[in-house]
């Protein structure tokens, strides 16, 4: 049985998906020329990996010419909202405490993080007892 279908990013996708979300609408030869130094990528695979997005809904097209012309039809706050539940589902059991309590136990958060971690967390409550 083949494997599922991901909705969720690869890297490569990321990568792409991230030039389109600043530069807007691309042709394949200007994602190759945008790809950063040192992540560089052949024509054919930002062509495979931009219909891929395609398939999974991220992108659009339209053709000018003999090129395409693609675009984000998903808004970048939205994927990663999307990819956050995907964690959250996957690794947390969709219990964003399981989560919140994962990052407050890294060693690695500083003290002003924790702050607007706290700031936030009062801020959400305040909203909730306002929307009573």
């Amino acid at each position: 049985m083949p494997p599922k279908k991901s909705i969720t990013l690869t890297e490569a996708e990321l990568r792409l998906m991230k030039i389109l979300w600043n530069r807007g609408e691309s042709g394949v030869s200007d994602l190759v020329a945008a790809m950063p130094d040192g992540e560089a990528l052949a024509y054919n695979s930002v062509l495979t990996t931009v219909r891929i997005l395609e398939q999974k809904g991220y992108v659009e097209h339209r053709q000018e010419g003999r090129a395409f012309v693609y675009w984000p039809c998903v808004a970048e706050h939205e994927a990663s909202r999307s990819e956050v539940r995907h964690v959250l589902s996957r690794f947390f059991g969709n219990s964003r405490e399981r989560l919140l309590l994962s990052l407050l136990g890294d060693e690695e958060i500083s003290p002003a993080e924790l702050q607007r971690l706290k700031l936030a967390i009062s801020e959400a409550a305040d909203d909730l007892v306002e929307g009573e």
